[in-house]
């Protein structure tokens, strides 16, 4: 275990996380909501430091990133952990539970990537920003070197973090799940608005492309994402935007998304953005 970053003492022996917007007030001996961050004397451990529960090479567009490095393989770690809780999550295994895990340190993920001629590190699969001490001494060293860093992120962090972080991130894929605050709620238990937060602000620092699944029935609506499309070209149209179509998963078993309303929704998204894909058809 690791002593934790941006957290605060509370009343009565607890401890208030400033890590992502829920700011989970965290009694002695308990875990905040993403299960991996624990009150322990006082103080805030994180429980994964080190605890990698995937590690393999990848193409850079599987992130996916089709803009960043084009045609080379990136090195992919993930842990375990997450701080939202969608229930159609295509990851739950390692976001829900406590996988098989490998411990390594920050430096023999360096060497690794070095070794396997890999120019960039993908910190992926779970929410980054649940390993995030491995993630940063991670990425600080392989900066060092002169790796790239990338991360697959919800885009549910506080600012601070997220600032502290962006001085060693060169690419960035966000997912944006809903165009709806509601949905958000309902479906994965956060809000809208700190997303949107971490895409302006990470546009202006490293190159950011954003994905949004298309879930059947949950956003899978004409005007919400006309709306989505439109503010994010409102925030750079050159963003690249990845439409994924959705497949039953977790807890949520609706039909897969439409392929034709896939295509339809790229060919209203191409109206404001220069660069929208398909993915998962």
């Amino acid at each position: 275990m690791k002593e934790a970053l941006f957290y605060e003492k509370a009343a009565n022996q607890s401890i208030k996380c400033r890590l992502c917007p829920h700011h989970c007030v965290i009694g002695e001996g308990k875990v905040g909501l993403c299960g991996v961050r624990e009150n322990q004397g006082g103080k805030l451990y994180t429980l994964n430091y080190g605890k990698l529960s995937a590690l393999q090479i990848d193409p850079i567009e599987k992130k996916p990133l089709y803009s960043f490095m084009p045609n080379t393989q990136t090195f992919s770690v993930g842990s375990y952990g997450c701080n939202l809780g969608c229930i159609f999550c295509q990851n739950f295994r390692i976001a829900k539970s406590v996988p098989e895990t490998v411990a390594k340190e920050p430096e023999e993920i360096v060497l690794l990537a070095e070794k396997m001629g890999t120019p960039s590190i993908s910190y992926t699969y779970n929410e980054p920003a649940m390993f995030y001490e491995f993630v940063y001494d991670t990425a600080k060293l392989a900066k060092q070197q002169g790796l790239k860093n990338v991360m697959v992120t919800n885009g549910y962090i506080e600012k601070e973090p997220l600032q502290t972080l962006m001085p060693y991130m060169d690419a960035l894929n966000i997912d944006l799940k809903s165009f709806r605050n509601e949905t958000y709620q309902k479906y994965c238990n956060g809000h809208l608005s700190p997303v949107m937060d971490t895409i302006r602000f990470a546009c202006r620092h490293s190159h950011v492309e954003v994905t949004t699944l298309v879930v059947t029935e949950m956003n899978d609506d004409e005007e919400e994402l006309v709306e989505l499309f439109q503010w994010l070209a409102a925030v750079d149209e050159n963003i690249p935007l990845h439409l994924s179509r959705y497949f039953p998963r977790y807890r949520y078993d609706k039909e897969p998304t439409e392929v034709s309303f896939m295509q339809k929704m790229k060919q209203e998204a191409e109206r404001f953005l220069n660069h929208v894909f398909l993915g998962n058809v």
